[in-house]
């Protein structure tokens, strides 16, 4: 038997990045990561492979290069079970190999309602593999009709992806509350991402339920609570993950609220020889430590990092999970970090919300000019950033990562209206018209107004 120092079990982006982390904060350990497959996806670019890379092939981390670069050994391979008392991982393939440190990075499933007709031909979810994602294509390529359930950043992105790949082909967006993308943005932002759906001939039904998937054998038809049915060969479900947590729950670990694998802010386990990351593992809120049911890439290599610098020593603490997305419809950058405004009021907070326009290019004749806004959401109690969207421009894309670091280190409006930019004519918008500077500089003003109306009342 074989053993390691360090055993990873996943290299998805948390697994892989504990990996690597591991390696840099303990040059002289061994470490093996233990994979399922060959081939390694992309998350958050499954939805290109049709409109925008034409093949799943396009879409992959580059892992032997990475594994060869960092020391790291691999094996294909699934694991079957972990003996925590002895310290063992033992594999489908036969393989039992000891660790000292254990990191369980087994990421997520998709969520499959259950409903009738769900296991009919051409029900597709979106799953992290290149033999099923050929699979989804092929039958995307032969499609006339598709229905896409859920209208969050699966379902917008795999509808525009479509479109580019199929101009005729017939889509139709189900989706169960008022908004796409209505966890993540407040309803005049998720109204621009509508229009632009809309624009590309894209059918959308919201605040509407699936009731049921009809057909023999393959699907023919969607229907909805209420009986109207639409015609569909083929079926995308985007409605969210579920975290793997088969290996920890058989191996006795302890389980969050969200039914993740519970972890302290070093992403150490009940058991003190195990670490997990990524999708798998429980979230917990930056803003009031609730759970927080957040699966992004980014939240799982940030987790990685965490937990591959903890193994052997704590170094660093995790502060909670912000929540910060971004995506491009119709040619237009959406991004968000942070609570919205919406979000922010029904946690109780009084917030002064401000928003900002500019060019982001100056002079306006300078190539590649476009129009950006960010609107911030402050706690009216002591002006610290709680949130912020933006839309517009490619370069909202980068600054919804400062925003998000502002937030982090919990900047004050003042902090954000002082803050030292750098600027270039080729590259940014004007210092004097800075949007996310404005619009802290606009929410400043808003609270004074506030107190001073308040006060002209007493």
């Amino acid at each position: 038997m074989k053993s390691y120092d360090v055993v990873v079990v996943g290299a998805g982006s948390g697994g892989l990045m504990a990996a690597i982390t591991a390696r840099r904060f303990y040059p002289d350990k061994s470490i093996l990561v233990i994979r399922k497959d060959p081939l390694v996806t992309i998350p958050c670019g499954i939805p290109y492979i049709y409109g925008t890379y034409g093949t799943p092939d396009k879409d992959l981390v580059p892992i032997d290069r990475s594994f060869e670069r960092n020391r790291l050994d691999g094996l294909v391979d699934k694991v079957l079970g972990i003996d925590r008392s002895q310290h063992i991982v033992t594999t489908y393939g036969g393989e039992k190999i000891g660790y000292q440190k254990l990191v369980l990075a087994t990421g997520s499933e998709p969520l499959i309602p259950p409903l009738p007709g769900v296991e009919l031909q051409n029900i597709f979810t979106i799953r992290k593999t290149v033999p099923y994602l050929n699979y989804l294509l092929d039958a995307m390529n032969q499609a006339r009709s598709l229905c896409i359930v859920g209208c969050g950043y699966i379902g917008v992105e795999f509808a525009e992806e479509s479109r580019k790949g199929r101009p005729n082909l017939a889509i139709t967006v189900v989706e169960m509350v008022d908004h796409c993308l209505q966890q993540a943005y407040d309803k005049e932002i998720s109204v621009k991402i509508e229009e632009a759906l809309v624009g590309m001939n894209i059918n959308l039904m919201l605040g509407a339920r699936v009731e049921a998937f009809l057909g023999e054998g393959k699907v023919e038809k969607v229907r909805l609570v209420g009986g109207a049915e639409i015609d569909a060969d083929m079926v995308i479900l985007g409605l969210g993950v579920q975290p793997d947590i088969e290996l920890a729950r058989e191996t006795g670990l302890m389980l969050g609220p969200t039914k993740a694998i519970q972890v302290d802010r070093y992403m150490q386990t009940s058991d003190p020889d195990v670490f997990a990351c990524g999708d798998c593992a429980e979230k917990i809120s930056f803003f009031d430590e609730s759970p927080a049911n957040v699966r992004l890439a980014s939240v799982a290599s940030l987790e990685g990092r965490i937990a591959g610098s903890n193994l052997f020593k704590q170094n660093r603490a995790h502060v909670g999970t912000i929540g910060v997305v971004s995506t491009v419809v119709g040619g237009t950058a959406f991004a968000s970090a942070g609570l919205t405004e919406a979000q922010a009021r029904a946690k109780g907070y009084d917030v002064v919300v401000a928003d900002a326009g500019s060019i982001n290019r100056h002079p306006r004749a300078m190539p590649g000019v476009g129009k950006i806004v960010v609107k911030l959401v402050f706690d009216r109690k002591n002006m610290v950033v709680l949130g912020g969207q933006i839309w517009g421009a490619d370069s909202g894309g980068e600054i919804i990562n400062i925003l998000s670091g502002c937030i982090q280190h919990q900047m004050t409006a003042d902090d954000i209206a002082t803050y030292q930019i750098g600027t270039h004519p080729a590259l940014t918008a004007s210092s004097a018209v800075y949007p996310l500077v404005e619009a802290a500089e606009i929410a400043l003003q808003k609270q004074q107004e506030l107190s001073s109306a308040e006060t002209s009342l007493d």
